[in-house]
């Protein structure tokens, strides 16, 4: 059973006590917890059954309005509380793929499951407006064929007693042809020596020359190349009678010697910022491996030093990352902090994509800082477990704090959140409710939207009941968390994982999912 909750924005959680701390972890209702991070010495507000979250607006009432007064506070655990900036980012699945096919088997550190699940289309319904769409679904996943058994809280955890419950949220689709406020894009490339190598700077070339064909007379484009040290190419130019100007700047790129990430981020902000355009998306585009070896290389330090140009000038930062050798935990960090997300490309057909169809739609936000919180029904719900966004954690009392950074999300987005909930015997009723709270991109004005769960959804069968795309979701989760060493409820071998999402693959006719079960295949040999 699904709950559709059109027209607003949902909520995907990650337990900010210690349910979320560790991706092993899981949050047990039925024991007394003392501490935890995030707000633990905070007394929640829990709203009752179907009723909006915490705090949300009431009914009727004009959006960016907080009823704080609706509810009365409740003494249950604050663990029932779960926040966390939304993640459009997919580069983590991207790299897993490509060291996969190239006979390795990832770094679990470099696993981030959400990020699996992202990468894949869902079948969420579209909002009509500028809001969010919510989708509320789930499905007991029973056992499997060669399941991989776990452990929770010191003794064996069994499917059965488990269900996985999937939060989505979608925004709407840009029109191409529509009207949309100009792009400022800085381009900040990468040309240090280890880009010299086959799928790195000459992607990035071509990658480029396809976007310089793609936008709008009126975008504007600027590139600046770092290696042992940063230079502007080309200040902000309007694409109008400048492309090949623009042509030439690409085509030029050649690589040169060390990688000093911080001198090219550093100079395309003072690009940025020099050609910033009032009513314009502006936002810096960082293409490299980021293999820093020169200068700072720590991304947080790197970042305050711009953090000016992130704050007034509200300037984001998209990465793109290249190459078999990939320095995925600081373009992570940098993108998290710079107010944007990443992803990864290894062929020509993915680098087309992402610049000619991902980009140029994208280049308009649809909400800024977007965070989301859920309480989850200590009368129904043991315990929970979030899949994934550890890195996105936000403390409980920073949630309509808007000060504390969220997450970025452009049109066409499809966010999705998967939990693994163990409901009390004889559970009946409300499970979870869910607020997410976005600004606005032009006014930062703030905006909430609620939406509920009930056990009834959780009922279904994984594999004989739930929709293709659902299970698609999980066949992700699941490869994810086999990669990176932990557990889910349910979780086939990888031999009966790869049949799942090759029988998914032929339904669908998705070549994304054919990949995925070439990767969990590859994954298998290497286990043999």
């Amino acid at each position: 059973m699904a709950a559709l909750l059109a027209g607003g924005v949902l909520l995907v959680s990650a337990c900010s006590g210690e349910g979320e701390s560790s991706r092993d972890s899981t949050y047990d209702a039925s024991e007394k917890r003392d501490g935890g991070s995030g707000s633990s010495q905070r007394e929640p507000t829990v709203a009752p059954p179907g009723a909006p979250a915490p705090g949300a607006a009431a009914e009727g009432a004009p959006e960016g309005i907080q009823r704080d007064d609706t509810y009365k506070r409740s003494q249950q655990p604050p663990d029932y509380l779960s926040t966390f900036a939304l993640d459009v980012d997919t580069a983590s699945y991207g790299y897993a793929r490509r060291t996969l096919k190239n006979g390795g088997r990832p770094q679990p550190a470099n696993v981030r499951p959400e990020e699996f699940i992202n990468s894949f289309r869902q079948d969420y319904p579209q909002p009509r407006g500028d809001g969010f769409s919510v989708t509320v679904d789930g499905a007991r996943p029973g056992a499997s064929e060669g399941e991989i058994r776990g452990e929770v809280g010191g003794q064996e955890a069994s499917a059965d007693d488990w269900s996985l419950v999937r939060v989505g949220l979608a925004t709407r689709a840009s029109d191409r042809k529509a009207e949309r406020p100009p792009a400022a894009l800085t381009f900040v490339i990468d040309i240090s020596g280890s880009m010299a190598g086959e799928g790195r700077l000459d992607l990035v070339r071509e990658s480029l020359g396809v976007l310089t064909d793609e936008l709008r007379d009126d975008d504007s484009i600027a590139v600046v190349t770092f290696s042992g040290r940063a230079e502007t190419r080309l200040p902000m130019t309007r694409l109008a009678g400048k492309r090949d100007r623009i042509h030439e700047v690409i085509d030029e790129l050649r690589p040169a010697d060390s990688t000093h990430v911080e001198a090219g981020i550093r100079t395309g902000y003072d690009e940025a910022v020099e050609g910033w355009r009032r009513g314009a998306t502006n936002r810096v585009v960082l293409l490299s491996d980021a293999l820093a070896n020169t200068g700072e290389t720590n991304a947080d330090r790197i970042l305050d030093r711009i953090a000016d140009a992130r704050s007034k000038h509200g300037i984001t930062l998209f990465g793109v990352g290249v190459g078999s050798q990939y320095g995925d935990a600081l373009m992570e960090r940098l993108t998290n902090r710079g107010d944007g997300h990443t992803t990864y490309v290894s062929t020509g057909e993915e680098a087309r994509k992402v610049f000619r169809e991902q980009l140029p739609s994208h280049v308009e936000l649809r909400a800024r800082d977007a965070k989301a919180q859920v309480v989850f029904d200590q009368r129904n719900v043991q315990r929970f477990r979030l899949i994934g966004y550890e890195n996105r954690a936000v403390a409980d009392e920073d949630f309509r704090d808007d000060r504390v950074d969220g997450g970025e999300v452009g049109p066409g987005h499809t966010v999705t959140a998967l939990y693994a909930v163990k409901l009390r015997a004889g559970a009946s009723g409300h499970l979870a409710t869910a607020t997410v709270r976005w600004l606005d991109p032009k006014t930062r004005a703030p905006h909430e939207r609620s939406g509920s769960i009930e056990t009834s959804a959780v009922d279904g069968s994984l594999w004989q009941g739930a929709s293709n795309r659902f299970q698609i979701t999980a066949v992700a989760a699941y490869f994810a968390e086999s990669l990176r060493g932990g557990w889910l409820p349910g979780a086939p071998g990888l031999g009966e994982l790869a049949s799942q999402a090759r029988e998914l693959a032929r339904k669908t006719e998705d070549p994304a999912v054919e990949e995925l079960a070439e990767s969990i295949s590859a994954a298998q040999r290497l286990s043999d």
